[in-house]
């Protein structure tokens, strides 16, 4: 059994897109690049294989964007399998998703999503929504 986390190894600074849109991808990074710079963004286009390049890192990402319809391991699978490790408890996990189905998002805080966001398809929207996101993740966690 592996070490469980702590708060030492998690980056605050440090984000973890999981998105197979490259159009969402691009948006992310142009929002984030715009409201908040100071972040280090990491994106992959895959669920396959997330959970095993998490364990295996010094430091992991003190926040997880992760969509929910990809090719592969879909983000309910990726969001299972986060969960289901004690080592990556304190890393925050938050859906977003173009889904505004109530039972995917009851799905995924059943499966222990720290939060559920809508894509907004209007970029300023999109951008506020991902600031807001991001600026509460921040605010409620230690530094």
């Amino acid at each position: 059994m592996k070490p469980q986390a702590d708060v030492g190894r998690i980056d605050q600074g440090s984000v973890l897109v999981v998105e197979d849109s490259p159009e969402d991808t691009e948006a992310i990074e142009r929002a984030l690049r715009q409201t908040h710079p100071d972040l280090r963004t990491e994106f992959v286009s895959r669920g396959d294989g997330v959970v095993d390049s998490l364990l295996a890192r010094q430091e992991l990402p003190g926040l997880i964007l992760l969509d929910l319809n990809m090719p592969g391991a879909g983000g309910h699978a990726v969001l299972a399998a986060i969960r289901s490790r004690p080592e990556l408890r304190d890393v925050t996990v938050v859906v977003f998703t173009s889904s505004t189905s109530p039972g995917e998002v009851d799905a995924c805080y059943a499966a222990g999503a720290d939060s559920y966001i809508y894509k907004p398809v209007n970029f300023a929207l999109f951008r506020t929504v991902l600031k807001g996101a991001v600026d509460y993740w921040r605010q409620s966690r230690p530094a």
